[in-house]
């Protein structure tokens, strides 16, 4: 009995020893390799070269593009003040006189901002009505119903629409679309010109020619189309293919997933494009001032002429030689300038908001 219970005593103490130097274990068990992470004497982890020289980088582009912003705001604010401060109807006038411009005299002189801001608005709205639901079916179509054989080459040409000069789209719309529009005008014009959208009036542009705004839209919009398809587009073909293959388990036909899981997916992409597309249409110039006979006046007839932020400064180029009427148009690209940042800073809170 003596040597058995020694022997079951040497087993136990065996056992300890194993338990208290377990053996090295394979890539499968709970055992890992120790970490390569650095770590610093107090605690902390240590930076790498690298990844400090990427920090720095990072940091300085982000830094200079925010001075750069910065800069402009203060070089416009610097250069409008001085002409607001002669305008003869105030600052306030500036707001709120909707008359022709007149910067003859320096010390008294006319201009306000109405009428301008409301021809960009309406031109702008135009091309954002004609262009967004024509994108959203190129970028559902491309992302969802084309064969994957013409993915490739139908996004290309679209995308080539992004990469012509906007003079030649001016060109195209003063000579080629506006007067082959002029019967499709003048029809409108037959039974709806009573209506305040579709006036005419004794300064308004011939039909034949077709320079109003409504044509001025329609350019916008073709210029616009490409950058609100190609965002919208890149986000759909990034909706999850477990959602998508789940809805068509379920026996979802194909416009029902698109409509249940692609678009609720890239919704949030598709107003973000919708919007670098609004900010092009602000800002456009020489499109609009070949394709818009120029006005000065604002009655919201889409077959009217108007006169934006961008065609107004672009025809006043001659006046620059003297500062202070060159900061009266300068108070308008500020105001341009403004209205651009609100319109980013909506469309990213509309995008947050869809998150």
């Amino acid at each position: 009995m003596a040597t058995n219970e020694s022997v079951s005593e040497k087993r136990i103490l065996d056992s300890s020893k194993v338990e208290a130097h377990p053996v090295a274990t394979n890539a499968n068990s709970s055992q890992t390799k120790p970490s390569r992470k650095i770590v610093a004497e107090g605690g902390g982890s240590v930076k790498r070269p690298g990844d400090r020289i990427f920090e720095f980088l990072s940091t300085a582009s982000a830094a200079i593009i925010t001075a750069m912003i910065l800069a402009i705001a203060a070089f416009l604010i610097w250069r409008a003040v001085p002409a607001l401060m002669r305008n003869a109807e105030g600052i306030v006038g500036f707001f709120t006189y909707s008359g022709a411009w007149n910067t003859t005299d320096i010390d008294a002189m006319y201009f306000g901002i109405p009428n301008l801001l409301a021809a960009t608005l309406l031109i702008s709205v135009i091309a954002l009505l004609i262009a967004m639901p024509i994108a959203l079916g190129i970028a559902i179509f491309l992302s969802n119903y084309s064969p994957k054989r013409l993915v490739k080459p139908l996004g290309y040409m679209v995308d080539m629409l992004a990469a012509v000069p906007s003079i030649v789209y001016g060109l195209w719309g003063w000579q080629v679309l506006g007067p082959a529009l002029s019967g499709f005008y003048t029809w409108i014009e037959s039974w709806g010109g009573s209506f305040f959208l579709f006036a005419t009036y004794q300064n308004s542009p011939s039909f034949a020619t077709g320079r109003n705004m409504l044509t001025g839209g329609i350019v916008l919009a073709v210029m616009i189309l490409p950058v609100i398809a190609a965002t919208a587009r890149e986000v759909f073909v990034q909706t999850p293919k477990g959602h998508i293959e789940s809805a068509l388990a379920l026996g979802a036909t194909r416009w029902e997933v698109v409509r249940l899981t692609v678009l609720p997916f890239g919704m949030s992409g598709y107003v973000s494009g919708a919007m670098l597309g609004l900010g092009r249409a602000l800002g456009e110039t020489m499109a609009l001032y070949m394709v818009v006979s120029p006005s000065s006046a604002f009655r919201f007839s889409l077959f009217d002429g108007g006169t934006t932020f961008a065609t107004a400064i672009a025809n006043a180029a001659p006046e620059f030689n003297d500062n202070t009427r060159a900061g009266a148009y300068i108070s308008a690209g500020l105001v341009l300038f403004a209205l651009t940042f609100i319109v980013n800073a909506g469309a990213r809170a509309m995008v947050n908001r869809g998150k």
